[in-house]
């Protein structure tokens, strides 16, 4: 999906995506290769993220879950079941495994991965001129078993649009399967009249957060 605007801190859109898991991975330890990262998300902005980082996965892999949230569920206990779930659902022996939740909230309520314009416009209609919590939480899975959890939660404010903006915004289809509707990282960024705590976090895997679990379990990053 393009844009008229200007560039984004990053634009993933021509990311070449890693090969999907297949049996000519092979599994268990190696030491006499580098650790091995299978990235249990097909997302194409965490892995453009991952790799500001300097971390390529060796493979990726989208998790089959049902991603519905339970009745009376909050937020925050949503991201991290549907983050351990995916983290569960995706298991490589003697690979480090990555899997991270991305979800957009009102108060108690929890904006859906828009499927329609018709719900993207929703979306949009209940953020203009409010704040919002974004919640992503990552689970990193050692090869010797071991398991990490980071939550990341910011708050962001959209100013007021008006009915064309709103219209601008949802042609361009920015909107499609992303939590709340909309792609900081795109046009929606020239809507953010206040954000509070990690950018990246907000796109959908926060950089920091990830980083220190991998530093934690030996990845050779700086």
């Amino acid at each position: 999906m393009t844009s008229p605007r200007a560039a984004s801190r990053f634009d993933s859109s021509n990311w070449p995506l890693p090969v999907q898991l297949s049996a000519t991975i092979p599994s268990g330890p190696d030491p006499g290769f580098a650790p091995v990262l299978v990235l249990a998300s097909s997302s194409p902005r965490r892995l453009a993220l991952l790799a500001q980082i300097g971390v390529t996965p060796a493979a990726i892999i989208a998790p089959d879950i049902d991603e519905t949230p339970a009745r009376g569920e909050l937020p925050r206990r949503y991201a991290q079941r549907m983050a351990r779930a995916k983290a569960a659902a995706v298991t490589v022996p003697g690979r480090f495994v990555l899997a991270a939740d991305t979800v957009v909230a009102v108060g108690r309520r929890i904006l859906p991965k828009a499927a329609t314009e018709q719900e993207a416009r929703a979306c949009i209609e209940l953020l203009s001129g409010r704040r919002h919590r974004v919640l992503t939480v990552v689970v990193l899975t050692a090869p010797d078993g071991r398991r990490a959890e980071r939550l990341s939660e910011s708050v962001v404010a959209f100013s007021r649009l008006t009915e064309a903006q709103k219209t601008a915004w949802l042609a361009l289809g920015e909107w499609e399967g992303k939590a709340g509707g909309y792609a900081i990282n795109g046009a929606a960024e020239g809507f953010v009249r206040f954000m509070s705590g990690s950018f990246s976090g907000v796109v959908g895997l926060p950089l920091f957060e990830t980083a220190q679990m991998l530093r934690g379990f030996g990845w050779p990053i700086p």
